[in-house]
């Protein structure tokens, strides 16, 4: 039998999240779909929710992580700055690194 550690990363800022796995889902649809209603319903979460998530990251970042176009003759939109790709791939890179850790250090003990 193979035993796995499971873990959740979520990186707080002031006491609150600032980005974790759902936020990240959520970001990640965004730079495929480039809209944040099809994202939401993508993810099955309201377009409510869906915005007060990205509102929350926004504010919380250093710099703007998602801009909105507004609608008109092109359309609207929504998209991920160059900070915004860069957080979902540092926050990746934390998790990867993070799993190969914890499953190094379970390989240490013989829980058969």
């Amino acid at each position: 039998m193979a035993y796995k550690i499971k873990s959740r990363i979520w990186i707080e800022v002031d006491n609150t999240t600032f980005l974790g796995e759902g936020r990240v889902r959520l970001l990640k649809s965004i730079k495929e779909t480039k809209s944040l209603s099809k994202s939401a319903r993508e993810l099955g979460i309201s377009y409510k929710k869906a915005w007060n998530l990205i509102d929350s990251v926004n504010k919380k970042a250093d710099m703007p992580v998602v801009v909105r176009k507004s609608g008109g003759s092109g359309g609207g939109g929504t998209t991920l700055t160059e900070h915004g790709l860069e957080l979902i791939e540092m926050y990746d890179t934390i998790n990867i690194n993070c799993w190969k850790y914890l499953d190094k250090q379970l390989k240490k003990y013989s829980l058969d």
